[in-house]
């Protein structure tokens, strides 16, 4: 191969009994870069960030980076996808199995509660990313382009959130679908996640608490009180 890292996955991997395959050394150096870069973003900002920097902490070329991403705006898309779902599997967050237990859930708050859990989860992983790439808008037209799209994205994902809470007849009079989506988007959306922990000193664990209650009561019929299901 032609960089060392990858040289020093096939050699620990023949040490092991089998030589890896050229797709799994491919698949290795793409989360390398993807670790380096997630690191360099953060630590530096997106226009500080050089590919020759990720590169070097990735143990690749820095043609290595291009041949896999091919410039630096795809680079943190890309790192951005892998924050949003936790791994590099392709499968869609929507199609995990958190998303299946939230269809199967009757109850409502439940529902709610189950969203934000797997919610905190996200946002700690891509909130950080998302400060970046937030920073960057006001002199990076593409980047400002891909901001707008991942909040379509999320508004999106709340219409999801609405429907299966429509379907249990439990959304508050005289709230339509819309109406609904878009509150439960604006109350829980990266940027006041953003303002609940870095300005107001929120905890995750906080805002995960804090937010099911403003959700729960901005969405929901009145009604008793559920205890929480085991785990």
């Amino acid at each position: 191969m032609s960089d060392r890292a990858e040289r020093a996955t096939e050699f620990d991997s023949a040490q092991r009994g089998r030589r890896v395959t050229r797709a799994e050394q491919a698949r290795a150096t793409r989360r390398r870069i993807v670790a380096a870069a997630t690191e360099q973003f953060v630590a530096r900002g997106y226009g500080a960030t050089l590919l020759d920097q990720v590169a070097d902490q990735a143990g690749v070329a820095v043609q290595t980076v291009y041949f896999h991403f091919g410039n630096k705006r795809t680079l943190l898309r890309h790192v951005m996808d892998v924050a949003a779902v936790g791994d590099d599997e392709p499968v869609p967050l929507l199609e995990r199995p958190w998303f299946t237990r939230l269809q199967q859930e009757p109850e409502p708050r439940r529902i709610i509660e189950l969203w934000l859990t797997s919610g905190r989860q996200i946002l700690h992983r891509t909130a950080p990313l998302m400060r970046v790439m937030r920073g960057a808008t006001g002199t990076d037209p593409d980047l400002a382009a891909q901001w707008q799209t991942h909040q379509q994205q999320a508004r999106a994902a709340y219409g999801l959130l609405v429907e299966l809470l429509a379907a249990r007849d439990a959304l508050r009079p005289g709230l339509d679908l819309e109406q609904a989506r878009d509150i439960a988007f604006t109350i829980a959306s990266v940027e006041t996640y953003l303002q609940f922990t870095d300005v107001c000193g929120w905890t995750p664990e906080e805002w995960q608490e804090r937010t099911a209650a403003i959700l729960t009561a901005s969405l929901l019929k009145p009604g008793p009180p559920v205890r929480a299901a085991a785990g």
